[in-house]
Order: C-alpha cells, then structure tokens, then sequence
C-alpha cells in the first residue's frame, strides 16, 4: 500500500479526479442557474452535465480512471477493480473537487443568477422512498455504461467510452430532474449543498440511491455477467493495491488510454 500511495502516478491519478470533478461541477452546475434573461431549460442542463462527463472522461480519463463520482468509485471497489486506499483517495479528491468547483461558480454567478446553486432536492412530490429508486436506477445505467464501455476484456467494437459515457449521464439528467433534480453522484449533490449550507433532511437520498445503484450494477456485472477468474489471493492483492507493480501500471498506460478504461488496478 505504501508503495502505490507513494508512487507518481498514484498522486497524479488523485489529482486528476480533483481536477476533473471540479470541471464537470462547476459547468454542470453552471448551466443550471438561473438568469434572468434565459431560464435554463431541461435539455440543456442535461446536455451540459453530459458534455462536461463525457470531455473530462477523455482528458483525464487515462490518468485517474476518470470516475468523477463516489458511486462510481465504491461500485469499482466493490468489484474487485481497484484497491481500498486507492478508492479513499479518490473519494475524498471527488468532494474536494466538488466544493471547489460549486465555490468557483458561485463567485463568479452574480446574486440575481445564482439561485441555490442546483441544489438537489425533491421535485413534484416525489417522496423519499421514490427519489431513493429513481436515483438507483439512474445510476444503475450509468454503471453499467461505465463497465462495458470501458472493459479491456471486449473484443467486440465499443466505440468511444467518453462518448457513451457522456450519453448516458444525459439520458438520466432527461429524466432524472423531475424527480430529483438528479444526482446520480453524490460529489455532484454535496459540493453545493456545502457551498449553500443548504442540507436538507432528504440529504441522503443522494448518497444512498446513487452507490446502491452503482454497486448492484458492479455485482452484475463483474460477478455474474462477465466475472474476471482470479484467484482469492490475486483479489486480496487487488484490494491492498500490491496486484500490479507500479513500473508495471506505466508500461500498460498507453494500452490503457486506448482502452479509455476506468479501472486503475
């Protein structure tokens, strides 16, 4: 474990889920406020949260893994696909990145634009227990996007994963923000909710909804769809994060960065 938190590429990989979820907050927030002059519409808040996934999926995707989301990142772990200290860092480095993008925006937005910031809330009467289901199932699609798009194991053309990626992060926005204004990833919920001060007794349902969501898709998949044969021992290995050697990881990275994969064993 020490070897991988020490190792350049591993603060690198932290850095750049910092970087990458700042960006995608802070336009994806910032297409949701709401100017006086142009009322932001449905499709153009989801296309802007696609957009921003799907542009720093590419950039930074070969770097990090490009997970940009908690759920995401627990999902990953629950998979056996990355390592625990691995999976902290990356959580920590993704709310981070969230508060400082939401904090950007908001002093940049002037008073009258700014509003509350798309904090998430319940919308239309939805109760708890709905916007917990709707949540897990918009993150359910993103998972398994995420999963297949990116497995190095697929033979078969994939296309670009940050393109599909991005997609379905629109999809779900399409129909997730009646509901809930939609999450799918609780940095994307928290870093405004700090930003505000604006924590409401619903908080929840944006963590809970969206790493249920996220860890179904991963037993699903990685356990029953298209499990990896490994032995217990090289599983073990994969959570301490001593599997792969870090001179290792860099002779893969250009295979990986063709691959786009999100997976930093």
């Amino acid at each position: 474990m020490k070897k991988e938190v020490c190792s350049a590429a591993f603060l690198k990989a932290v850095f750049a889920e910092f970087l990458a979820t700042l960006i995608f907050v802070f336009f994806g927030l910032g297409s949701a406020l709401k100017w006086p002059s142009a009322l932001p519409s449905v499709l153009q808040i989801s296309l802007a949260f696609g957009l921003a996934i799907g542009t720093m999926a590419q950039a930074l995707g070969p770097v990090s893994g490009g997970h940009m989301n908690p759920a995401i990142t627990l999902a990953l772990l629950v998979g056996n696909q990355i390592s625990l200290l691995r999976a902290v860092f990356y959580l920590v480095a993704q709310l981070v990145g969230a508060i400082a993008g939401a904090a950007i925006l908001y002093g940049l937005a002037p008073s009258n634009a700014r509003g509350n910031l798309a904090v998430n809330a319940l919308n239309n009467n939805t109760t708890a227990g709905q916007a917990v289901v709707a949540e897990m199932i918009l993150t359910f699609q993103l998972a398994l996007c995420v999963f297949s798009s990116t497995d190095s194991r697929r033979t078969s053309p994939v296309g670009s994963p940050a393109l599909s990626i991005g997609l379905s992060v629109t999809l779900g926005h399409l129909v997730g923000i009646y509901f809930t204004g939609c999450s799918m990833n609780p940095a994307r919920s928290f870093g405004p909710a700090v930003i505000m001060n604006r924590f409401s007794s619903a908080h929840w349902v944006f963590w809970v909804g969206p790493v249920v969501g996220a860890a179904t898709a991963a037993i699903i998949y990685f356990y029953l769809l298209f499990p990896h044969s490994l032995s217990l021992s090289d599983r073990a290995a994969i959570l301490k994060g001593t599997y792969e050697p870090d001179e290792d990881w860099e002779e893969s990275r250009e295979e990986r960065k063709k691959t786009m994969e999100l997976t930093a064993h």
